[in-house]
Parts: structure tokens; C-alpha cells; sequence
């Protein structure tokens, strides 16, 4: 039966230093060979793939209580915890998992896949095509959300897990849950939508295509097939990364931020009359974008881009939401933010109006958090308190010791 990767190994000393109370610990990546080709949306296959993942907790006896994060556009399987192979990183959700945290790994056997397509570990443009022997560059073929469920399931079968005691992600990652719901109702019991959209909005796939040129424009981007180069586009996708950045913002968290405070004012508090660093929030975009072009690869970032644009259930329904959730048999929680402009909250009151439409259970909580769409990141109490009170309710169902869900349920 798996269990948690994070008890796989010894932490250093430096790595144990570091734990913090209510931690997962430190954990190892875990890589899934698979060479049953995957079938793709675009008429492609995948004749072979490794997945990347992280595991947390332990699966219980008949393998219910399963809980599969999916990650967002810069993200990965890291969803909690220390890495193994670096203690200063720490999982992007880390403080929504962990023992006592919302989702519970007392009770739940939680699990972060990394999606094809990316640059940490699962196979994606800069792997090695067997074909070849080079990378697949721009070759690769592109993806789509559904894609990335397909492959997912083939995660949860190799596990032994049947069905998901929920399914669970935030922007990117809640179009994922979304999918998981209408594509393979039957494993799905409850589907966790966090700051999300059944589609994009033709403003959000234009901010996705300027981004796009950014990086197809860079003079180092050669087509796609940098890698042969030994460049990368560096200045086009920290571009794309400023850009994006800036949807992910508040107009008002970046107000209280950065106003129009000035890097290094000239004598007098004088401008300088060029078109270096002024304002501190060029500084700050500028630093995200440059710090982002050094880890993340710009092909992968085209590819999650078309992905997120080609994301629309209801297409194949005439554009009727509630006809293409209809399959759907998990209990839904979803959750938006009042000042998130990327994802506002007119988007999950659709989701939410369709199933109500439907007959269908869900739970809708609209949180006035001021941070815009990188909220679903956050502390917010409120937001972390209605998770908690919501993954109890899941765990009331499923067979864990009755010490672990009390133990869980006094936690802070």
C-alpha cells in the first residue's frame, strides 16, 4: 500500500532544523514510468511518459481516502512540505496540507502530480524524445486539461485508488478538479474548485497571447528548439512572466505595496527622466519576471498557456455549462475572491448556477479577501477555516481511527 514519500530517506540535519510544526516533513519526489500510449485531444500520441509526484499521509484499507491536488500554471507536484533536494523549498500549498492543516494528512493520503508538459520532472518539451534522442522542443505536442486528467487517472490506477475522496486545485488546478468532475464522474466524490472559471474570457486568452509573442518573439527563442542553441528566451518569458504577474495582483494590494513609491528618487524626489527602474513596482515585476525566466521553461509555458485558452466544457454542449456538468456525481465546494479580476467571482457563480440548475449539491463561498487572484494561496482565516470545516465533513464519511479526525478537529 503507498505511503507518504515525505518519511522515505533521512532529512539532514540542516533539512530537520528547518521543520516547522504541522509540517508533512521532508519529502522525495517519486517518478511513474508508463508505457501504455496516452491517446491526446490534439489526435497525438504519447507512446511513453514518466509523471512526477509527491505523496503525503497513508492510503487507508480500501483506498477512500484519496485527495489528488492539481497544480496551477508555475507549479508542480511539490504541493507540501520540504524537498529533499532543496530544504529552502517548500511546497506551493503547503499551508493548506500537512497534519492539523485543512486538508488533514492525519486522515487524508494526499497526492501532487506534476502535469506533462512542465519542466519538473514529468515529461514535457525539454525530455529526451526516444524517437531522436534530443529533446522534443517544439515538437511536443500540445496539451490539453483534459490530457492531464487522462494521465492523472492512470496515476490513481497505478496506486490502486478507484475513486478520489475529492479532487482539489486552485485556478489552472480547479479547471482540472472541474474536469476530473464531467470526464470520470464515477471517481470523483467531491470536487474542490478554488478561484477558477469553466472557460477563459477573451481578455484572459489575450493576456495568455501577449505573453505568448513575448516569448515566440525573443530572438533566442529559435523556433522553439533553444535547447540546441544551449540558450533559453530569457528575456521573452520574463516578459511573460511580468505580465502575468500583474493579473495575478489585486489593484489594491498592489497599491498598498508599492503606490507610486520610487526606487531611488533623483535629488529632491526629481524623476529621472530615462526608462531604467523608477517605481517600486517595476522593480518588483522586473525581479519576478527575471527570477521566473531562470527555473521555468518557455515552451512549457506556451504549452500551459493553450491549454488553459482551449479549456471550455460547454463547447461541446452548445455552450450550455449546465448540460456538460450534468454528469458530474461529487459534492462541490467553490470558492472565489472578491477582488480577483483574473478569475472574478461572476465565474464561479456560473459553475454554481449550473448545478444548482442541475440539482446538484454544491457549496459556493465568496471570500472579501484583498489580495486578487493569488488569495487562494493565502492565510486568510476565513477561507483556510470554511477548508477545514469542509475536508471534516469529507472525513466523517471515511474509515480513519476515530483519534485521528478528533485530533484533527482541534487543531488551530
Amino acid at each position: 500500500m503507498p505511503n507518504s514519500s515525505s518519511i522515505q530517506g533521512a532529512p539532514s540535519a540542516q533539512a530537520s532544523a528547518k521543520i516547522p510544526l504541522g509540517s508533512v516533513g521532508v519529502v522525495h519526489t517519486q517518478f511513474l514510468h508508463f508505457d501504455e500510449p496516452l491517446p491526446l485531444a490534439s489526435g497525438h500520441t504519447l507512446s511513453s511518459y514518466d509523471l512526477a509526484i509527491e505523496t503525503y499521509g497513508t492510503l487507508n484499507a480500501d483506498a477512500s481516502n484519496a485527495v489528488l491536488i492539481c497544480h496551477a500554471l508555475n507549479a508542480s507536484h511539490h504541493v507540501a512540505g520540504i524537498s529533499a533536494e532543496n530544504p529552502d523549498d517548500i511546497g506551493w500549498w503547503d499551508n493548506m496540507v500537512g497534519p492539523g492543516k485543512p486538508v488533514d494528512t492525519n486522515v487524508f493520503f494526499v497526492i501532487g502530480v506534476n502535469n506533462l508538459g512542465s519542466c519538473f520532472g514529468s515529461t514535457g518539451p525539454a525530455s529526451i524524445r526516444p524517437e531522436t534522442g534530443k529533446p522534443w522542443g517544439a515538437a511536443f505536442p500540445v496539451l490539453t486539461v483534459e490530457d492531464w486528467v487522462s494521465a492523472q487517472a492512470r496515476v490513481a490506477d497505478r496506486l490502486g485508488i478507484k475513486r478520489f475522496a475529492a479532487v482539489m486545485g486552485g485556478s489552472l488546478g480547479g479547471m482540472q478538479a472541474l474536469s476530473w468532475a464531467i470526464t470520470l464522474p464515477e471517481r470523483v466524490a467531491h470536487c474542490v474548485v478554488v478561484a477558477s472559471t469553466p472557460r477563459l474570457s477573451a481578455q484572459n486568452i489575450g493576456f495568455n497571447e501577449v505573453a505568448r509573442r513575448a516569448i515566440i518573439t525573443d530572438p533566442e527563442f529559435h523556433g522553439g528548439d533553444y535547447y540546441a542553441h544551449n540558450t533559453v528566451p530569457r528575456h521573452g518569458l520574463s516578459v511573460a512572466r511580468m505580465i502575468g504577474h500583474i493579473t495575478y495582483l489585486s489593484d489594491d494590494d498592489m497599491a498598498e505595496k508599492f503606490g507610486r513609491t520610487q526606487r531611488e528618487p533623483a535629488a529632491n524626489g526629481a524623476y529621472h527622466y530615462g526608462y531604467g527602474v523608477e517605481f517600486e513596482v517595476e522593480s518588483y515585476l522586473r525581479y519576478q519576471g527575471e527570477k521566473f525566466s531562470k527555473y521555468f521553461d518557455a515552451n512549457t509555458y506556451l504549452l500551459i498557456t493553450r491549454a488553459l485558452d482551449y479549456f471550455d466544457p460547454a463547447k461541446k454542449t452548445g455552450g450550455d455549462f449546465a448540460r456538460a456538468i450534468a454528469p458530474a456525481q461529487a459534492d462541490f465546494l467553490l470558492v472565489s475572491f472578491t477582488t480577483d479580476w483574473r478569475f472574478p467571482p461572476e465565474r464561479s457563480r456560473e459553475i454554481v448556477q449550473a448545478l444548482l440548475k442541475n440539482g446538484q449539491p454544491a457549496t459556493y463561498a465568496e471570500i472579501d479577501a484583498p489580495h486578487g487572484h493569488d488569495a487562494f494561496l493565502l492565510d486568510d482565516a476565513r477561507y483556510h477555516s470554511l477548508m477545514r470545516a469542509y475536508f471534516l465533513r469529507i472525513a466523517a464519511t471515511l474509515d480513519v481511527p476515530q483519534a485521528l479526525r478528533a485530533s484533527s478537529e482541534v487543531r488551530p
